[in-house]
């Protein structure tokens, strides 16, 4: 596949991820589903030089937010601290970020226009990466710590929601005037996808057909989406890593079969879903 030439792509294990490639064509559409992140995976990281917001950036890009970011962030993706390290930091991180939304007392009706005006995109290649999904009926479940709202606006907007598809995320909460009052549920953030996929276990025991999995992520995070799955038979795991490459790479290896670097499409996947589908 003359996407896997590229400069971008980085695999550990070759030979490995031919057998697990083999494994999902041989499965073919039956047997397959999509486990993916939103932001920063199916979203871009940076476009002409310019970063694009994830979804909680969407909303708020007021200053006191970003001062949180560049706190945090830096705690994201320290490539010395282990996840467990991290793990209260991202709670803070979290809790700061969406009381600070709630502070603005959002109207859920603006979020479609917030959405437009906004820099979010999604990566070169969605079109093509969704619509064929929806055409061989494939689950696909995004897994997000981001905001569930804006994300499903930004598919929505960008004509490619489709039935197919599920979104786990950090839902909004709005008092009967329309006005965002807090969020759903348990908080979802990028460090404890774990115990958020075992959460879901009803929506992958309605799939224990579809064993072979595709997933996609860009943080350490990620990987722990599928464990909510019973019967893995074959899973290919994708990371696109975009930021202190140099440090993380070796890392990145580690945990995923392909890493992506400064990859701004899905060119990869879209490839291999070729094969298969």
């Amino acid at each position: 596949m003359p996407e896997f030439q590229k400069s971008s792509v980085h695999i550990k294990n070759p030979a490995r991820v031919e057998e697990i490639i083999c494994g999902l064509i041989k499965g073919g559409a039956a047997k397959l589903q999509i486990i993916t992140d939103f932001d920063m995976t199916l979203s871009r990281f940076s476009h002409e030089g310019k970063r694009c917001p994830t979804s909680h950036y969407v909303i708020d890009n007021s200053k006191l937010l970003w001062q949180l970011k560049e706190k945090y962030y830096a705690i994201e993706i320290d490539p010395v601290l282990t996840i467990e390290e991290k793990y209260p930091y991202m709670v803070e991180w979290y809790t700061k970020s969406h009381g600070l939304l709630v502070e603005q007392a959002l109207p859920k009706a603006k979020l479609k226009e917030i959405v437009a005006e906004s820099d979010v995109m999604l990566k070169e290649g969605y079109e093509n990466f969704f619509d064929k999904l929806r055409q061989h009926n494939i689950p696909v479940f995004i897994f997000s710590a981001g905001i569930g709202d804006i994300l499903e606006e930004v598919i929505r907007q960008a004509g490619v929601y489709h039935t197919n598809i599920t979104v786990v995320s950090n839902f909004m909460d709005f008092d009967d005037n329309g006005i965002l009052k807090g969020f759903k549920g348990e908080l979802i953030h990028v460090y404890n996808k774990h115990d958020g996929a075992l959460k879901n276990t009803d929506y992958f025991s309605q799939l224990k057909d579809n064993s072979n999995i595709i997933l996609l992520g860009d943080s350490q995070g990620d990987i722990r989406m599928a464990d909510g799955v019973a019967n893995v038979e074959y899973i290919l795991k994708i990371g696109y890593l975009n930021d202190r490459v140099d440090e993380l790479l070796a890392k990145y290896m580690d945990s995923y079969d392909i890493v992506l670097v400064k990859d701004e499409s899905l060119d990869v996947a879209n490839s291999i879903l070729q094969k298969i589908l």
